[in-house]
């Protein structure tokens, strides 16, 4: 640095006639800073309205998908006999795909997100999936269902949810976490009433009908969408270059950090037995305790617990410095690993209320934490893309464990060991977790190690640099005496 005249040398590098024109990334960059200083978030108003069709959004999404335990066993007699045996490994492809597509998408829509805004991209999400619904309604085999279903129906969830989160953040940020929760609790309470609403739905009109009055639901979101006006300022793309378009739209910086890494590959690892419940827990109650058990008691309890998780865990880790939030989601995933595994030992229906209760309540936790951990890994500058990358990635284990469980019970004659075999990989998920703490604690003293080590380095230099000058006074002395 050259003090002299009070600019550095890399500023001394660029001739003072060629002004700031010459670097129009910072004249943009300062401008879309002034912006957002000078934005103040309404933290109320239309926010509230917004708030809303997010929640209509997260409730309508995860509850159909949630009670597709419900849908699973009218598929079963819709397109299958009992004497099929890959009946119920064909059949768990439907929820299964469709869970996974909208995860698989989350990366995508990050980018249409961005390119497009919540609005557009929430809307046009809803419209494909209310037409793959509708689609599904008219469907007389499995093979077609998993493309409207599956593929048309959850693509169409997956664009129309992610704005509806994205969305809060121009209107709320004092109260963003409590809108937040309000939010994701509304696919508890989806979850606590489609079950019986299905039930009842199946039973009157039939399975083809009950696809065509769930449509009802993806039009309100059509229209919820609607509500989604953006409010930040949008950054300026004019003058930027291609490479730095790509990497702000595709962000690689996730990838340094090694503390990510191991949880973008645990996460996935801990859920192959995650939406096996889901899916056959149903099926599993009507064979062990007949088909007049009132099983959609066991959604309403995930439901119920769920939601008071999200609360419970989510204002619990406000108080968990740094990392150590990963404990609280190693916890859920070894609760959540054994009571999978004691779901074929409880011979009394008592018994699987208890499980069921204890699982949504972890179930909570793993949820509500997942955005506050990859603030701390990554920061908030790449916790969107970082979010999405690791849907996706979920995408994969939500598609592939249900099925195999079919696959399990149809070989085997019953679920017990599709059941045991599903808490094993929240375990492992949740033991490969707990290196996350140790590496981030490692990098950070390696980071300090590195500082002091610069900082004595510097100072040596200046004591050098010192002496130096010290030497040439004493010699120029020297020699005019």
């Amino acid at each position: 640095m050259t003090e002299e005249n009070g600019i550095s040398e890399g500023d001394a590098a660029v001739p003072k006639e060629m002004p700031a024109e010459d670097q129009p990334e910072d004249r943009d960059r300062k401008v879309n800073l002034t912006e957002e200083a000078e934005f103040v978030h309404p933290e109320g108003g239309w926010g509230w309205v917004v708030m809303l069709a997010s929640m209509w959004c997260n409730g309508s999404v995860f509850g159909i998908q949630n009670a597709f335990g419900i849908l699973f066993l009218s598929l079963l007699r819709e397109f299958g006999s009992e004497e099929d045996e890959d009946l119920r490994f064909r059949t768990s492809w439907v929820g299964s795909l469709s869970m996974g597509m909208i995860f698989f998408c989350s990366p995508i829509v990050s980018v249409f997100t961005d390119v497009l805004g919540c609005r557009v991209t929430a809307v046009g999400g809803a419209a494909v999936g209310l037409v793959g619904l509708l689609a599904s309604s008219f469907v007389k085999s499995l093979g077609l269902l998993y493309f409207t279903y599956g593929i048309v129906f959850a693509c169409g969830c997956s664009f129309a949810y992610q704005p509806s989160l994205v969305i809060l953040g121009h209107y709320f940020k004092k109260r963003l976490g409590l809108v937040n929760g309000i939010v994701t609790a509304g696919s508890s309470l989806f979850t606590i009433t489609l079950p019986f609403v299905l039930s009842g739905l199946l039973e009157r009109v039939g399975l083809h009908n009950t696809l065509r009055v769930l449509c009802i639901f993806m039009f309100i979101l059509m229209l919820a969408g609607f509500t989604y006006k953006p409010l930040l300022p949008v950054k300026s793309t004019n003058s930027q270059t291609g490479g730095s378009r790509m990497s702000q739209i595709f962000n690689t910086n996730i990838w340094r950090s090694v503390g990510y890494r191991i949880w973008a590959f645990g996460i996935p690892a801990a859920l192959y037995g995650y939406f096996v419940p889901y899916v056959h827990l149903m099926k599993h109650v009507e064979e062990r305790f007949g088909s007049d058990t009132n099983k959609e008691v066991l959604l309403m309890c995930i439901g119920i617990t769920s939601g008071v998780g999200r609360l419970i865990f989510g204002r619990a880790a406000d108080y968990v410095k740094g990392v150590n939030k990963v404990f609280l989601q190693v916890a859920s995933f070894l609760v959540i690993g054994i009571m999978s595994m004691m779901i074929p030992l409880c011979n009394i229906f008592g018994g699987l209320i208890a499980v069921c209760l204890l699982m949504g309540l972890f179930d909570g936790c793993f949820i509500c934490i997942m955005a506050p951990i990859a603030f701390e890994l990554v920061g908030a500058k790449d916790v969107s893309q970082a979010i999405g990358f690791l849907l996706g990635l979920m995408s994969v284990p939500m598609v592939v464990g249900p099925p195999i469980a079919g696959f399990l019970r149809d070989k085997l004659g019953s679920y017990d060991v599709a059941f045991y075999l599903a808490g094993i990989p929240p375990i492992i998920g949740g033991i490969l977790l707990c290196l996350i703490p140790w590496v981030e604690a490692k990098n950070k003293r390696r980071e300090k190690e590195k500082a002091v080590t610069t900082e004595k380095d510097a100072t040596q230099n200046m004591i050098e640099h010192e002496k130096a000058q010290e030497d040439v006074k004493n010699k120029i002395g020297d020699s005019v005496l």
